[in-house]
């Protein structure tokens, strides 16, 4: 980044930080405080540590914020750790008050809370005699901030405010009974004030990053991206749309419909829905560029709108498509089992395409969309492990020519995603040496191929989720010696994972064969009622070899290269 644009990058001390003159403000629509006990439970034990060790720093991590004035600045990434270390400076304070209540060096005291209070909170402008606070919360605790912990007052009814203003209340509360039951404090005042003016003050360090303007802001963020409770990304996005609306009204418009928005989608997921809303039009959007993107378009308050108008129309469909029992899918459960294919194969790119096709395309074509979709995915994704970068190319490409109305049907949609479909010939191969765990998530994707197989094999319905079939490993995960005459240790390992060496069986005699030699298992096979078992004893009615293993697993790979095919193929 240009140095014309970072403005400052150095060093510095708490003190240093908050003295000077300097104002800090959280912008009015950036997270609400959310430090909790484990977070301040830290931060407590950091100062009691560096107590014991007064020329030793402690960094606190990168600050973030970006210069209005010389001495105004908005808090970018750091909000948190500023507000929590406010609200200890004021628990130091109010001790301090409270001994000389008790008759604790009174007088000296009430100095020390004075000065403590003017230093690192704020003071009297000697021109205005008004109070002029060092930090500025958002609009949501802000209040409870400079009216009530400021000014040394409780609240009347704790239990009543909103969440972060809770926490802000209990953590002054439990610093407040920190101090006042170290007994190495309890009646020093010098020492008291030492939390504060030294220990905080000059041992606890920052890397203070200064930027010119909202864009290098996110920059910088991107690139310190790992900051739990602080600043994310979704933060950041929110604090820009807000910033291009001015209107009291629409702020308060705007307000709702984003919380109505994070209720839908959750914030954590919000930069996804935004990436993929935007490579409907757009070939490429790196997540690292969003920001920028989103500042380039959005001008202005109607733009603002027009923006979270398309946000909130496809909001509910992208949270749809990764649960098959949404309350999306009861008036179209015939697309249900693809969505539940895309949730197992873990494949989110498509996501533009879905889209404009849901608004594009009738029920069922958009039905015929997701199936194509899905077995895209297996053939590209699950059998053939393609790397993945090359989709959201794909799924664009064939994204905006449905939205601009260009492709008005599935077979259309097709002939776009042409370059993605991975053909019969590579499909039969590469599933001809398919391997799939059995053990966690993969345990499903297993039962799914394999109750597929099954359904073909069958003519009957296998459904993978309520079907009570077992998996069953021929050549068993823990296999006894008597294996080691057609499996050694070396083929075993390439072996007992691969599709042909897997199969349904009731769980009645999968339990009964275990572990057991070969031709104790084939009794199970044929008295199975799954066709691809009952097959087993047929090609290998003596032993299971790997020679046989391949073999049943090219047929299985041949019923396969049928059975995930596009209709349009």
């Amino acid at each position: 980044m240009a140095r014309s644009n970072v403005l400052n990058t150095n060093t510095i001390n708490y003190l240093d930080l908050i003295g000077n003159g300097k104002r800090y403000r959280v912008p009015p629509y950036q997270r609400d405080y959310s430090w909790s006990e484990e977070q301040w439970e830290d931060l407590w034990n950091d100062l009691m540590d560096l107590r014991s060790a007064p020329d030793e720093p402690h960094y606190l991590g990168a600050l973030v914020v970006e210069e209005q004035t010389d001495r105004e600045f908005l808090i970018i990434d750091g909000q948190q750790r500023l507000a929590t270390l406010s609200v200890l400076a004021l628990a130091v304070i109010a001790r301090l008050r409270a001994m000389a209540d008790e008759g604790i060096e009174t007088d000296a005291n009430r100095e020390r809370a004075r000065e403590l209070r003017n230093r690192f909170i704020g003071e009297k402008d000697p021109a205005s005699l008004t109070e002029s606070s060092r930090l500025y919360l958002n609009e949501t605790d802000d209040a409870i901030y400079q009216d009530y912990l400021v000014q040394n007052r409780e609240p009347r009814n704790p239990r009543r405010l909103p969440r972060s203003n809770r926490l802000l209340w209990q953590c002054f509360i439990q610093f407040r009974q920190r101090l006042e039951a170290l007994t190495e404090l309890r009646h020093d005042g010098r020492a008291t004030a030492g939390v504060l003016s030294e220990t905080m003050a000059r041992q606890l360090l920052f890397i203070l990053i200064t930027v010119d303007d909202e864009l290098n802001a996110y920059t910088v963020f991107e690139t310190l991206n790992a900051r739990g409770l602080e600043l994310t990304t979704t933060d950041l996005l929110k604090n820009f749309l807000f910033s291009r609306v001015r209107v009291p009204s629409d702020l308060q418009a705007l307000q709702r419909r984003w919380q109505a928005l994070m209720d839908t989608v959750e914030q954590e997921r919000f930069p996804e829905l935004l990436r993929y809303h935007m490579l409907c039009e757009l070939p490429k959007v790196r997540s690292q560029r969003l920001f920028k993107l989103v500042r380039g378009r959005v001008k202005t308050a109607d733009g603002v709108f027009a923006l979270l108008d398309e946000l909130e129309r496809r909001a509910e469909l992208f949270v749809a498509v990764g649960d098959p029992s949404h309350g999306y899918w009861v008036d179209l459960p015939d697309a249900k089992p693809y969505i539940r294919e895309l949730t197992l194969f873990r494949v989110r790119q498509m996501m533009p395409l879905l889209f404009t096709a849901w608004e594009s395309f009738s029920k069922a074509n958009f039905v015929s969309v997701l199936r194509m979709v899905s077995v895209l995915s297996f053939r590209y994704t699950v059998v053939s492990s393609r790397n993945p970068s090359a989709l959201e190319a794909a799924f664009h490409y064939a994204a905006k020519p449905v939205k601009d109305g260009t492709v008005t049907t599935p077979a259309g949609v097709f002939e776009r995603l042409k370059p993605i479909y991975v053909d019969d010939a590579k499909t039969r191969q590469d599933f001809a040496g398919l391997e799939v765990g059995t053990s966690g998530r993969k345990r499903r994707l297993a039962k799914y191929i394999l109750a597929r197989l099954e359904a073909d094999a069958s003519g009957r319905a296998c459904d993978p989720d309520t079907d009570p079939a077992t998996i069953e490993h021929i050549l068993p995960e823990n296999p006894a010696d008597d294996w080691e005459e057609t499996f050694d240790s070396a083929r075993w390992d390439t072996s007992v994972y691969r599709l042909g060496n897997l199969t349904l069986l009731e769980s009645a005699a999968n339990r009964r064969i275990g572990n057991a030699a070969y031709l104790d298992k084939v009794s199970a096979y044929s008295e199975s009622t799954y066709a691809i078992s009952q097959d087993i004893p047929r090609m290998a009615p003596e032993e299971w070899t790997p020679e046989l293993l391949e073999a049943r697993q090219s047929r299985l790979a041949a019923r396969a290269v049928h059975l995930w095919r596009a209709d349009f193929a």
